[in-house]
């Protein structure tokens, strides 16, 4: 078994191949690289065989099978690490192809072997012994380990760069992907990976082109002269052709003069063929929404993507290099994007999109992801400078034992411990806090933060609840599906029908049989009977669609309140966010829901709609009556419908203190503010209500529908709060009165 039980990041999984098949392939050595339809993995191997399937992020991986022969750098197990292929003193003095052919044929026959054998294991990859382990690195992590020399020298084997790499095989090999979205932390060296494959990529391709891009202009011509231009000139003689030009360039690595080592055929001689080089150029571009726009790459190289300020955009930037991969609808080239996350409105926002729809399980009918990338993260504590041991694998907690580190330094923290200890420092800052979780993120949501000066809510509260989700993996507390009518008979008994692509999503909690569905009849009009337990806000939309095919989404809350009842106190049970194709999907979604569940509905009334589609099927009752007016200064409209208008600055407030009031008692760990336990975390399971808070703008709530529906679900259960107070007037009556101390009474004027 290559893959060890050690593993975390990189998951084994069965096979799903006929016995058969599998070993009458392996036979023939007929497993083709690339993506295996039949079988739905992808086969990073390059020998005809295949060993261990795992997973890595949602993509299945074919590995090839352990050899029989494996290198190791000792006998003792405890002394079996990786350590670069020792490089003999021959051919180390060789410099160029040139001084190799001007050699005698004995000694040019004697190296054949060895520079075969590394053509070999730059295209099929490489087997060591680590730590007793037989363990598989990719031809591209061997030209990195192996072959391109960084700023501190040669790179040291890391856990997380193995995941990496294999990773990257994978999208180079899938014909669905355009490569690669890599999330990472501070000095994980993803762009001297990125460089090292420019270099690899770059010189055994022929008519070619490979580009590369940072945040600015700057960072992109420094990465290709301080990282790109070094691995190509320490590069060995056999790997390298011959290039035009100067050899440290500063715009370009041009490889237009022929090579004598393209190929083991030409190892010993010219051919006419081979005078024609390989005419593939490596360059830079500044940084722009329609940089390298009508060029044909193989590779493009999107360094800091999740740092790209205004005007640039790397979301748009993107759509345009999408084009420069493919020809018609193949893709010929692939993308390495990896980037540390600047805040949310600083470049992080755009990054955190092609993410997000770069899941590989999440497909278009073309087969492939929304973005056409493959996501990858890998937690910081995989990849930490001073918590990898010698065999390069993580430290996650202090150690009982003494440890050697890569370094051959003593390990006394593990990777886990050092972090917590960090944020405890920084608890009491929230900015430096943020920054931090960015550059050395646990989770994707940490990686995604914001800036707290950014959010009018407490963004500290409404990430540790994030983070707790992750971690609790309350997804597995959620349910999603849509309701329907039994029997698809309207107006009967709203039923609950679970389904992964469904538009609702909900918490374990529902009320019991005998009250789902119920209501009361007064004068012919229907009224919830959960009323004392809770209720819906709700943020609609009137329009089926829009010119553009965008608009804001429906939007739909459910939340419970005190009450004396069986069931959840204080706690959103219920997230609605989607745009059905017609709005009145969407009035049938909210009907079915309130009925469901039996509880009132506040919604904004400035789109009618949905309240006419609710009084016209008889539920005028359910829809609740703004709470800051009395029956009497309601408008006609507003006795008709119910609503509210969320409209007015008195309102606007009102709705966003309810939500910041409900994040500060419900929301993230107690404190003695809320009188919960420090150790307590809240119960909102609904990250995406809780990324819309993290980025709510009461200046422009447009786009913040879950913000908006969710606040007015507490207003709704909050409305005594905003129920106008009777004013007591004093009713002053003066009477006249008269002195009497006269004959005639005269009036007192005093």
């Amino acid at each position: 078994m290559g893959i060890t039980q050690k593993e975390e990041l990189i998951k084994l999984r069965e096979i799903n191949v006929p016995t058969k098949v599998y070993n009458q392939k392996n036979k023939e050595k007929s497993w083709r690289y690339g993506y295996q339809r039949d079988y739905d993995f992808v086969v990073i191997s390059r020998t005809g065989q295949i060993g261990d399937l795992v997973e890595i992020q949602g993509v299945k991986i074919a590995l090839p099978p352990v050899p029989e022969e494996i290198y190791a750098r000792h006998e003792d197990p405890k002394e079996q690490y990786w350590e670069r292929v020792p490089v003999p003193d021959p051919i180390r003095k060789i410099k160029s192809s040139d001084q190799f052919d001007k050699q005698p044929n004995v000694f040019k026959l004697r190296w054949d072997a060895y520079i075969d054998r590394e053509f070999d294991r730059r295209e099929e990859g490489f087997w060591f012994m680590n730590n007793g382990e037989p363990t598989y690195i990719t031809g591209s992590h061997y030209m990195y380990l192996q072959w391109s020399k960084i700023d501190v020298g040669y790179p040291e084997f890391r856990y997380a760069n193995r995941v990496l790499f294999y990773f990257w095989e994978a999208c180079k090999a899938d014909s669905r992907s355009f490569g690669m979205c890599y999330v990472k932390n501070r000095r994980s060296g993803a762009s001297f990976m990125a460089s090292s494959e420019c270099i690899n990529i770059g010189s055994i391709s022929t008519e070619s082109m490979i580009g590369i891009v940072s945040k600015t202009g700057s960072d992109a011509k420094s990465m290709f002269v301080k990282k790109v231009v070094p691995i190509n000139i320490n590069y060995p003689f056999f790997f390298k052709p011959i290039m035009s030009g100067v050899q440290k360039p500063k715009t370009e690595i041009s490889y237009q003069v022929p090579s004598t080592r393209i190929t083991r055929k030409n190892m010993t001689s010219h051919s006419e063929e081979e005078d024609e080089g390989l005419n593939t150029i490596i360059t830079w571009t500044n940084t722009d929404d329609n940089a390298f726009d009508g060029e044909k790459l193989i590779l493009l190289i999107e360094d800091e993507a999740g740092k790209h300020t205004k005007p640039n955009n790397i979301l748009n930037g993107w759509q345009v290099a999408k084009t420069t991969l493919v020809l018609g609808s193949k893709i010929v080239g692939k993308a390495f994007m990896c980037s540390t996350v600047n805040a949310l409105s600083k470049g992080g926002e755009e990054f955190k999109k092609i993410y997000e729809d770069s899941k590989s399980g999440e497909r278009t009918k073309n087969n492939r992801t929304k973005s056409g990338l493959y996501g990858l993260f890998i937690p910081m504590e995989y990849n930490m400078e001073g918590f990898l041991d010698k065999y390069g694998w993580p430290v996650l907690h202090t150690p009982e034992e003494e440890v050697e580190g890569i370094d051959g330094e003593i390990i006394e923290q593990g990777a886990i411990d050092w972090w917590e200890g960090e944020v405890e420092a920084r608890k009491s800052k929230p900015d430096i806090l943020n920054e931090f979780y960015r550059q050395f993120p646990r989770t994707e949501s940490h990686a995604f933060r914001d800036e707290s000066k950014e959010s009018l809510f407490n963004l500290t509260k409404i990430y540790d609840q994030i983070d707790f989700n992750d971690a609790s993996l309350a997804d597995l507390h959620t349910a999603r599906g849509n309701f329907a009518w039994k029997n698809g008979v309207k107006d009967t008994v709203p039923e609950w029908r679970p389904n992964p692509k469904g538009r609702f999503l909900i918490s374990g909690w529902i009320p019991s049989v005998e009250r789902q569905g119920a209501y009361e009849l007064r004068n012919g009009i229907k009224y919830p009977v959960n009323e004392h337990m809770g209720s819906f806000g709700c943020d609609p939309y009137d329009i089926s669609g829009v010119v553009d095919g965008r608009g804001s989404k429906g939007s739909l809350h459910g939340l419970t309140k005190f009450h004396m009842d069986q069931g959840p106190v204080n706690e959103f049970f219920l997230e609605y966010i989607s745009r059905p194709p017609t709005a009145e999907i969407f009035f049938e979604d909210v009907l079915l829901a309130i009925l469901f569940y039996s509880m009132p509905i506040l919604a904004e009334n400035n789109k009618p709609r949905l309240l006419y589609h609710l009084k016209n099927r008889g539920y005028r009752g359910f829809s609740m009556n703004r709470p800051d007016k009395s029956w009497a200064k309601l408008s006609k409209t507003e006795k008709e419908l119910g609503g509210m208008p969320n409209s007015s600055t008195d309102i606007k407030q009102a709705h966003a203190a309810a939500i910041e009031s409900y994040i500060d008692k419900y929301i993230g760990y107690g404190d003695e503010n809320n009188g919960r336990p420090e150790d307590e975390c809240g119960t909102m399971l609904f990250n995406r209500t809780l990324t819309d808070w993290s980025k709510f703008d009461i200046n422009n709530r447009t786009m913040h529908d879950a913000s908006i529906s969710s606040g007015l679900a507490i207003m709704a259960n909050q409305r005594h709060m905003y129920t106008p107070k009777k004013v007591q007037t004093e009713i002053n009556v003066n009477f006249a009165r008269y002195d009497n101390s006269r004959i005639e009474s005269a009036l007192n004027r005093k």
